[in-house]
């Protein structure tokens, strides 16, 4: 019973995602809808981002000043230790996981409104895809403003850092910005943008599924919005795995 449910969800995922990229109809209401979910995305997100990304790097480079403290490391391994694991983990990882409560959550309740209000089906009776226009251009837009977020919390996660590590005396800020610049390898940022697109495309696209496909009342809606965050979740670090050991 499980796996058959397993396999007929994964058929309408694909069925969904199938019509969902089709050429559009009117290519300007597209564009506007697009529009409008990049700005609810990046700009909504944009103060928790920032304030999430700046404890994270606080906390690492705290927690790593510690673990070096009484050691032979230099101490401006703190420095690097907190951009490498911000920009290969924390700053994808811990942002997308945060956006699929906040954006994955909100994606499935007002899609799942309309199915139970029957707005999608005066839609389809009217000749709109709607699959097209209600998933493309909610994923259209997370692939674009997702990155920049992440890009955004891996730069405000290193500034948290040099404020936990330099200001109560752990390290000099010489030291702080020589660790930052030490050991640079480039294809970590490749990495970090890589888990951006794949873990935005994620979130968004079973956030609309899990709308998109939603029976019932108002118990069935807040079902659906709790399995899209617990699921975006749950693909978020089964993808961030697989990432790890294939490009790793």
């Amino acid at each position: 019973m499980l796996i058959t449910k397993f396999l007929t969800d994964l058929g309408r995922y694909l069925i969904m995602l199938g019509s969902g990229f089709q050429r559009p109809e009117n290519i300007r209401m597209y564009y506007k809808e697009t529009m409008r979910q990049m700005n609810d995305i990046g700009v909504g997100s944009a103060p928790i981002v920032v304030m999430i990304a700046l404890f994270i790097g606080a906390v690492t480079a705290v927690q790593f000043a510690y673990q070096l403290d009484g050691t032979l490391v230099p101490v401006y391994y703190i420095g690097y230790i907190v951009r490498d694991s911000t920009i290969i983990e924390l700053a994808p990882t811990i942002t997308c996981l945060v956006l699929a409560g906040k954006v994955g959550s909100n994606m499935a309740a007002e899609i799942g409104g309309m199915r139970q209000k029957e707005h999608i089906d005066a839609m389809e009776i009217m000749g709109v895809n709607t699959a097209s226009y209600l998933v493309m251009p909610k994923v259209v837009a997370a692939l674009f403003v997702i990155p920049l977020l992440v890009a955004i919390a891996a730069f405000v996660s290193v500034i948290g850092g040099y404020v936990a590590a330099v200001f109560p005396g752990y390290m000099s800020s010489a030291e702080y910005v020589q660790g930052v610049r030490s050991f640079f390898l480039a294809y970590n940022v490749f990495l970090m943008f890589l888990k951006a697109i794949v873990f935005a495309f994620l979130l968004t696209s079973v956030s609309c599924f899990q709308g998109y496909f939603v029976t019932g009342g108002s118990i069935e809606l807040g079902k659906a919005s709790t399995n899209a965050v617990v699921f975006s979740n749950v693909l978020i670090l089964l993808a961030d795995y697989l990432i790890a050991v294939i490009f790793t």
